[in-house]
């Protein structure tokens, strides 16, 4: 398993199979099939209006050591070129998308990459959030290969009087996606299993043993399995392809585990006889099975309860197994004579604990059956029960302290293990060592479960768009306005039954929150260089007022030195005003060498647009009050005279929020005058943000500025008449 170096001593010896490292030609972006963007998944609930959110903090997708592309993601995309569908035209629909544009990916959160249209410079009122791994972003070139029109935003339409030689100088030396992304995507994807294949899994309606299912359902390495004796109402259960409760066909036999299945079933694993579509051993992770057993019956120690993740209880080993499995009892429920509240764990299992795990950590214990919380003391138990308490050094075949790099406050998507069919929006709550304890946004803290950092349970934010599986939203969205469409906000319904899966074996011991090496990334093939490029224009003016066309010649050449042929871009619709503008676009960095290339573009008669001032936002036509931009540029003076807050409106101060990247706290200001901010005081800010620090210390930092900045030309006018 890739990532695997960095844990040794707690997950199988035997690595599943690697990919093979990916090899870019241009073959691939030529004769590719066009991949169909995934469809939204029905009432699945979607990201992108919270990113906007100034404190979102999503957990990069490196850390997800299961997740697809991990090894290369959070490194790749940020300063990208890419095409993608132009929403901003005349009559768009998304049933006939057939206009595009080039975009930069200026930020990337989880799977998700924030998209702006080149030509808006910093006016990012055009912004949009895509996910990268669907087929909505295309390297540059993608275009011209399927004879698809690359077509300017209207917004921007007459900003520029030779769209053809502002692409040019914006592409060229700039990198793109390789070309064989998807496939490579795709590749990643792949599950070990396919429909059909029997395996033993615990049973989730007594946890102490494990039953014959058959995987009848795939979504991005999730298995949906059936158990060989389900009803057509019993939905199954849902669990990762690599989530230590499954196991292959024998398993139960071998290990001595107590085992559910047709008669049939028993004789032919006893007489060691498989059949084509049972799963096999070398399709699991594997312990080390030579390993003595480190624990003894009747033995103490602290466990995360199967059946209730979010607490960590007092429990005690009640047999030993084979290979370093152990059937373990929650000592807080009503003895069963049956054993059917014991539950399987292997001996280096990230859900148990030593004695004073909980208290040294902090963390509530759930003491045993007929004993309170505050009566309990692990020194006076063992002593009337006699217990023996499990020594601290058993837990060290679990190995040393590796950083994780999951930190609290990060956003993700994890399965809900009361019903594990469904996957939902959460947020880090708490990080302990190795152990993460993950909240589901909106419900209650008693919903919340302690998850190994490397558990196969977790995925980065924007997995679920990207994988096809729906995913479940807040049961109580944030108060955040939406910034371009209302969202969406399905409501989930959970199930007090069903099993919680236990988390994969661990690498740390110790509080860590640093950031987890990066593994392998050499399989993905470079980013494609942009580069080549060189108009040689000839304007031909028609007196029709049809759209006209450029036709651009761009050569992609990788990073590798790979020789490439030249390739069409695309053919560009634009209208081209008679009476030409300057507004020549900043020449980009690394420019290479000029190749000429043939153009033809047709005039039409349009009115001049006076460009706008990348400092100042003029939305408001019935006013001529001007609102800066103070974040990452500079305000000529000229403007700095006509600025005055003293006399703004609750709709002003809204919109110098929203031209500073602050938009979604716009509804916490609504009956905020411009005087009133004014006077606002850091505290005063932190309390109408609803004690958002992070943003709050932001927007009181941009009024500061602002009051510093009217008051230079002020000075300077005073000045002058002296």
């Amino acid at each position: 398993m890739e990532g695997a170096e960095h844990m040794a001593g707690m997950i199988p010896l035997e690595p599943l199979p690697q990919l093979q490292h990916w090899q870019s030609t241009i073959n691939d972006l030529q004769a590719g099939p066009i991949k169909q963007s995934a469809a939204l998944v029905a009432n699945s609930y979607e990201w992108k209006d919270e990113l906007f959110g100034c404190d979102f903090l999503a957990a990069p997708v490196s850390l997800f050591k299961h997740a697809p592309l991990h090894e290369m993601w959070d490194s790749t995309f940020e300063g990208m070129k890419v095409e993608v569908k132009n929403t901003d035209c005349e009559n768009y629909s998304d049933k006939l998308s057939d206009y595009f544009w080039v975009a930069t990916v200026l930020k990337v959160k989880g799977y998700m990459g924030l998209l702006r249209y080149e030509g808006f410079g910093s006016d990012d009122s055009k912004d949009f959030w895509v996910n990268l791994c669907c087929s909505e972003v295309h390297p540059v070139g993608w275009c011209a290969t399927r004879g698809k029109p690359l077509i300017p935003p209207r917004s921007i339409e007459d900003k520029y009087t030779d769209w053809k030689k502002f692409l040019v100088k914006q592409l060229t030396g700039a990198r793109t996606l390789p070309a064989n992304f998807y496939t490579k995507l795709n590749d990643s994807l792949a599950s070990r299993f396919s429909i059909g294949v029997l395996m033993e899994i615990v049973d989730k309606n007594r946890i102490s043993q494990v039953k014959v299912a058959t995987v009848c359902e795939i979504v991005g390495k999730r298995l949906h399995v059936k158990y060989y004796d389900s009803t057509p109402e019993d939905n199954g259960f849902w669990c990762h392809e690599d989530s230590p409760l499954i196991h292959p066909v024998g398993w139960a036999f071998r290990i001595g585990h107590p085992l559910d299945a047709p008669p049939s079933y028993l004789q032919r694993v006893a007489a060691g006889r498989l059949i084509p579509t049972d799963s096999t051993p070398d399709m699991f992770y594997k312990y080390p099975s030579n390993e003595p057993p480190l624990f003894a019956q009747g033995m103490k120690l602290e466990a995360i309860d199967p059946l209730n993740l979010s607490a960590v209880c007092a429990a005690t080993v009640m047999q030993i197994l084979n290979e370093g499995y152990m059937m373990i009892r929650i000592d807080c429920y009503p003895a069963d004579a049956s054993g059917a509240d014991w539950f399987c764990y292997h001996q280096r299992s990230p859900c148990i604990f030593p004695v004073g795990f909980a208290q040294a950590n902090n963390i509530p214990l759930v003491p045993p059956a007929g004993i309170t919380v505050e009566e309990f003391s692990w020194e006076q138990y063992l002593a009337v029960s006699g217990g023996q308490p499990a020594d601290r050094s058993l837990f060290a075949a679990r190995g040393h302290v590796v950083s994780h790099g999951f930190v609290a406050g990060m956003r993700l998507e994890c399965a809900d293990l009361m019903d594990p069919r469904l996957v939902c929006v959460a947020t880090v709550a708490r990080v302990v060592a190795d152990l993460l304890k993950v909240h589901f946004d909106g419900w209650g803290m008693e919903y919340d479960q302690w998850l190994w950092a490397h558990s196969t349970d977790v995925y980065p934010v924007g997995w679920c768009r990207a994988v096809g599986h729906r995913l479940e939203g807040p049961l109580q969205p944030p108060p955040r306005p939406p910034r371009k469409h209302p969202p969406k906000q399905p409501r989930r319904r959970r199930k007090q039954q069903g099993l919680k899966s236990a988390a994969q074996p661990p690498n740390t011991t110790e509080e860590s929150s640093q950031n987890s090496d990066m593994g392998d990334t050499k399989s993905l093939s470079p980013p494609t260089s942009v580069s080549e490029v060189s108009p040689d224009a000839e304007p031909r003016l028609e007196t029709d007022s049809t759209p006209t066309k450029m036709e651009v010649d761009l050569e992609m050449e990788s990073k590798d030195s790979i020789e490439q042929p030249e390739e069409t871009l695309a053919d560009m619709k634009v209208d081209s005003p008679n009476t030409p503008t300057d507004k020549s676009p900043a020449t980009p960095t690394d420019i290479s060498q000029h190749t000429p290339t043939d153009i033809s573009q047709d005039s039409n008669s349009i009115p001049n647009i006076a460009q706008l001032s990348p400092a100042v936002s003029t939305e408001d036509t019935d006013s001529d009050k001007v609102i800066p931009r103070l974040v990452n540029t500079s305000v000529p003076l000229d403007v700095l005279t006509s600025v005055d807050p003293e006399h703004w409106s609750t709709a002003d101060v809204a919109k110098f929020l929203t031209v500073n990247d602050c938009q979604p706290y716009c509804i916490n200001f609504t009956n905020i005058t411009g005087p009133m901010m004014l006077q606002l005081t850091k505290d005063e800010i932190i309390e109408l943000l609803e004690m958002k620090v992070g943003p709050s210390l932001k927007i009181f930092d941009l009024i500061q500025q602002l009051k510093c900045k009217i008051k230079q030309p002020q000075s300077r006018l005073l000045n002058s008449f002296k």
